[in-house]
């Protein structure tokens, strides 16, 4: 497996000609760097006016690994080659380096790059890429593979110390200004002569009279960072203000997820902070993290999560009786959001909203939680990425332990774990009752282990010694009710009375809409049955626009035209072989004896699409009639588009849960009037939500775009 690093932006507030001065004191050997031995000349290439100087060096590196292992690679060093190309004229050094030694057995490939910031022409931006592949070590692929990553991510976090102490040396012998290169200037004999001040002649540069950073526009606004530009770049100062203090492996992992979303999440990507939590939440493997972000990133499109602040009016019953707030912060600066779980009537609750409701409202707190997170950072001058939560059970008895209760707190935990981890900073449990083992014993096996770490729980009166509250909450914000004088301002919760409970019949409707008050419906594919959505068009250059997440399974997308109305499947078609009921199968809008080419045409050309990935397209259609949308199961090459599903088929597909697929799609149909000037939202996009291959998802994007016209 090739193993990839990508740094951030490191920014150097010195002009790039005194960094390059640095720069070569490097070599030919540091002893700053006790593994580089030493690096000889190679070759030396300059161009004619002197503005590109190509040097090629090969490096003798003593790599810190057992005696045992450098003896069976027969080798005490290994040697690199390494290319630096400076265009004094750009003002930039592009570094390549590949390694000389076993490189039939191993290939390591490093990529440099000094430029001049973009918005400072004194600063001095430094970039590094670098990929390690182990083909094959004498059997010890693993540790050597353990050993390169340790120590490439040691001399990463050594190199700007390296530049910095050069500067320093450099300052100490009175150097601080280096002029810039200018072209030669030929003078009447035909000799050239270039425009360089010596080196010696130094000018001092206040570091007040550079422009701001690399983030210029509000350094205190991250949101800033997220608008999708792949050119959007990750300052390591902006890491350390806004996310905290990483390793280079951990930024390097932050980096890549936030290109791969840039590349392939078309639209509004996730903020720094939040695609941090979840590589957080998988211990910063990568592929697991993608996973899980991009499920969640399914899920909040799904139930619109991100607009659930601004839609979601609370009803009145939670504002009477749901007994939790936000209050203050604690020590640390997290916002702190109060429970007063033994005083909610989580009963009454459940009766008179439904778990809907419920499961809405704590979204909401996780929602307005993250965005108090974004404004202690602001406020507090350092990272700040959860919150801590005090829940005071005080009251709780066995009428908590309702079973329909329990199971609505289940649910909510599974949908918190999975789309909230790593917000959570610490659980304060306090006047715990002899019933709460009871209910933890029940809700524990779906709480996270690092997050069963963050609970800290007190029973009667025991948080008021040492060790107890006031060591996470300043004693002036301690609610009152704990025995603190701050008051807060939390409803005390009580019975809900019964003439708010609703029926069961008027809970499973309201359950129903809320599941589907969504712009997008979900729909079940079959194999041999495919789902087919008929679309009539009654004005030419009319446009039909398409959303849709593949859920489950491997579908093959179509769209066909055809000029008269596709007739209804028969009410005995299947019935007429015995079958009873078969409601889950889809019905068929193309007859089986319709000719593709006579009765029916494809419009687009088939696209291919797998589990996790969303799709995006329109079609402007050429003639008024009738389209249909089809996703048909990806591997049933015997059940054509154009045929009825065999019993045999609808059978296994009922029986085999992996002959079933699942998708999440909206359409609109657009007027051709009403689309006109609007152009660019014809392009076709496809994102893999899954931790597709590279190659896999520049082929399906190559696909997608054909879904335009």
């Amino acid at each position: 497996m090739v193993q990839e690093y990508q740094s951030p932006v490191r920014v150097y507030k010195h002009p790039f000609e005194l960094i390059m001065a640095a720069y070569v004191r490097r070599f030919p050997k540091c002893p700053l760097i006790p593994v580089f031995v030493d690096s000889e000349m190679i070759s030396e290439n300059q161009s004619e006016d002197g503005s590109v100087l190509v040097t090629e060096r090969r490096c003798t590196i003593d790599v810190d690994a057992p005696r045992l292992l450098k003896r069976i690679a027969g080798v005490d060093y290994l040697y690199f080659i390494q290319k630096n190309t400076l265009n004094r004229r750009e003002r930039t050094l592009r570094i390549e380096v590949h390694n000389e030694t076993f490189s039939n057995r191993v290939l390591v490939q490093e990529c440099c790059n000094y430029t001049v910031h973009p918005e400072n022409e004194d600063w001095t931006c430094f970039e590094q890429t670098a990929s390690l592949d182990i083909k094959s070590f004498f059997g010890f692929e693993s540790t050597a593979e353990k050993i390169a990553m340790k120590q490439y991510a040691g001399s990463i976090k050594k190199g700007k110390e390296i530049i910095e102490y050069y500067l320093r040396e450099l300052e100490e012998e009175g150097v601080t200004y280096i002029p810039r290169w200018t072209p030669p200037v030929v003078s009447g004999t035909g000799s050239t002569r270039l425009q360089l001040a010596p080196i010696s002649a130094a000018r001092a540069i206040p570091v007040n009279s550079a422009k701001d950073g690399l983030h210029s526009k509000d350094p205190a606004c991250p949101t800033e960072l997220v608008a999708g530009s792949p050119d959007d770049k990750l300052d390591a100062d902006y890491i350390r203000r806004y996310l905290g203090d990483l390793t280079p492996l951990q930024e390097s992992c932050l980096i890549r997820l936030r290109q791969w979303l840039q590349e392939t999440h078309k639209g509004k990507i996730p903020k720094d902070q939040h695609v941090l939590r979840f590589l957080r939440a998988r211990d910063f493997n990568l592929d697991k993290a993608r996973e899980l972000l991009c499920q969640s990133l399914t899920w909040r499109k799904q139930h619109q999560v991100d607009f659930l602040l601004d839609t979601w009016e609370r009803p009145q019953v939670l504002h009477d009786y749901y007994t939790g707030g936000w209050h203050h912060h604690d020590r640390d600066g997290r916002p702190l959001y109060v429970l007063r779980l033994g005083q909610m009537d989580t009963k009454g609750l459940v009766r008179a909203l439904g778990e809907e409701a419920l499961l809405r409202q704590v979204l909401s707190i996780n929602e307005e939680g993250l965005r108090r997170c974004e404004e202690n950072t602001r406020v507090f001058g350092r990272p700040i990425s959860c919150w801590t939560c005090l829940v005071d059970l005080e009251g709780l008895n066995m009428r908590h332990l309702w079973r329909p209760g329990i199971k609505a707190l289940l649910r909510i935990i599974e949908v918190v774990e999975a789309n909230y981890p790593e917000t959570l900073g610490r659980l304060l449990i306090l006047r715990a009752p002899r019933v709460f083992p009871v209910l933890w014993t029940l809700v524990s096996p779906l709480i996270d282990e690092n997050t069963r770490k963050k609970f800290l729980v007190y029973a009667g009166n025991d948080y008021q010694g040492p060790g107890g509250l006031v060591d996470y909450i300043n004693k002036e914000i301690i609610p009152d009710f704990l025995g603190g004088d701050c008051m807060c301002d939390i409803p005390e919760g009580g019975m809900v009375p019964k003439c708010l409970y609703r029926t069961a019949e008027e809970l499973e409707s309201e359950e129903n809409r809320l599941l589907t008050d969504s712009i997008y419906k979900s729909a079940s594919i079959f194999k041999g049955a495919p789902y087919e959505m008929l679309i009539e068009i009654t004005e030419a250059s009319s446009v039909i626009t398409w959303d849709f997440d593949v859920c489950k399974g491997d579908v093959i997308f179509n769209i066909y035209h055809s000029k008269r109305a596709p007739q209804p499947a028969r009410k005995d078609t299947l019935g007429a072989h015995g079958i009873a009921s078969l409601g889950a199968v889809n019905a068929q809008l193309i007859d089986r004896s319709w000719v593709l080419g006579q009765d029916y045409s494809m419009v687009e050309k088939a696209l291919p699409c797998r589990e996790g990935e969303s799709v995006q397209g329109s079609h402007i259609t050429r003639w008024p009639g009738f389209y249909i949308l089809q996703w048909r199961f990806h591997s049933s090459p015997a059940c054509t588009a154009s045929s009825l599903p065999r019993v045999d088929d609808v059978l296994a597909s009922l029986q085999v849960p992996s002959h079933k697929c699942k998708i999440m799609y909206y359409t609109e149909v657009l007027a051709s009037h009403d689309f006109r000037g609007s152009m660019t939202s014809l392009e076709s996009c496809q994102s893999s939500f899954s931790q597709l291959s590279a190659a896999t998802t520049s082929s399906n994007q190559s696909h997608a775009s054909s879904i335009s016209r």
